[in-house]
């Protein structure tokens, strides 16, 4: 163990809180959960940890066998930081405690980042194997890039970092939107599109089914309707 902060108790809840349970480590685990990131990379995702606390959190969490570091090959020779497979296996502990959060009796209103808004997305994504559908998707926040991929109405892949090949559809908003959108009706994501705060380029039909697939209630979206701006190029 890296920490002598521990509750001294056997139950396994304890015993997982003694590896992630300081302030910052959970938050640490979702920005590294679509894959691994430079301390400066984390710093961006993370403001209100001071790089000292940062690393300090990191070598904990490394010393606890949920993170690993390592250098990617040339030409980048970054040090990164990732998940280890026991850290991996927080994936579904951090997307159910999201759920769990959005229920607080007083929402926090604060702004959130790129990551946080693509696993919220991530975790309310629902197979629709009744309408099956395949396509690649490239999500612009901000300077941030992301890939989705859909299979057959299966979610196959979302990851950091843009699409090999051409995207069906773009999707270009900022994660502060995309939050709002994600998880409601389809009168939010026609707001968005009227005002301008997300854009959709490409194939619109893949657009929307996306945003159906993520909606807390699959409703007809007759008023959240995309239409997209212009193809692809």
């Amino acid at each position: 163990m890296a920490t002598n902060r521990r509750y001294g108790d056997g139950c396994a809840i304890a015993t997982a809180l003694d590896h992630v349970g300081e302030r910052w480590a959970l938050l640490i685990v979702r920005e590294l959960l679509l894959g691994p990131k430079r301390f400066t990379d984390l710093q961006d995702g993370l403001p209100g940890a001071g790089p000292k606390i940062l690393a300090q959190r990191l070598r904990e969490l490394e010393g606890n066998g949920v993170v690993r570091r390592r250098t990617l090959p040339p030409p980048a020779a970054s040090q990164v930081y990732e998940l280890t497979e026991w850290g991996a296996r927080l994936d579904a502990v951090v997307v159910t405690l999201g759920h769990w959060g959005q229920g607080a009796p007083e929402p926090s209103g604060d702004h959130v980042g790129a990551d946080s808004a693509m696993i919220k997305m991530r975790g309310l994504f629902r197979p629709r194997p009744d309408r099956p559908w395949t396509a690649t998707y490239e999500v612009r926040l901000g300077r941030h890039r992301f890939t989705i991929r859909v299979v057959d109405g299966r979610l196959a892949e979302m990851g950091r970092g843009e699409p090999q090949g051409r995207p069906d559809t773009v999707i270009d908003t900022d994660p502060d939107t995309l939050n709002r959108v994600v998880g409601t009706d389809s009168t939010v994501l026609a707001g968005a599109i009227d005002d301008g705060r997300l854009t959709v380029t490409g194939d619109d039909r893949a657009g929307q089914r996306l945003f159906d697939a993520v909606r807390v209630e699959q409703d007809s979206g007759a008023q959240g309707r995309i239409r997209a701006t212009r193809p692809v190029s």
